[in-house]
């Protein structure tokens, strides 16, 4: 047997067995996983400024690391097609995920949270949250 016909052979091997672990494990949706969303969208006041943004960036990802908050994202418009339906007028926004309404109630009252908001909040002139529970 040729060596590439033997390398061939072995990475099909290795993509199955890759394939056959992915479908032994279960899927598990964010909804059921963390029912709470708190997704958050700023305006800078300066949105020219990459230095208020990187601030503000930093900021948030300080944020993850309140015992509560499942997962965290951190995220700028991305440079997809103009259509009508789409607000790309924000600077920044935040997605956060919580096991339950405790835990986010926890983050809000977290002292980084309040120290997040005393520290950056003079970066911002606007912001939007949009709190969400799983159906």
């Amino acid at each position: 047997m040729s060596t590439t016909r033997r390398k061939f052979i072995g990475t099909a091997a290795a993509l199955g067995a890759g394939a056959a672990a992915s479908a032994a494990t279960p899927f598990v949706s964010m909804e059921k996983k963390y029912p709470i969303s708190h997704h958050v969208f700023f305006w800078l006041k300066n949105p020219e400024s990459k230095e208020d943004r990187d601030k503000l960036i930093a900021g948030l990802k300080k944020l993850a690391k309140i015992e509560t908050i499942r997962e965290l994202y951190v995220g700028v418009p991305a440079a997809t097609e103009e259509r009508g339906v789409v607000d790309n007028t924000y600077s920044v926004s935040e997605l956060m995920f919580f096991s339950n309404l405790e835990g986010q109630k926890t983050y809000q009252d977290h002292p980084l949270h309040q120290a997040f908001v005393k520290e950056c909040s003079p970066l911002w002139e606007k912001v939007i949250v949009y709190d969400t529970e799983a159906v």
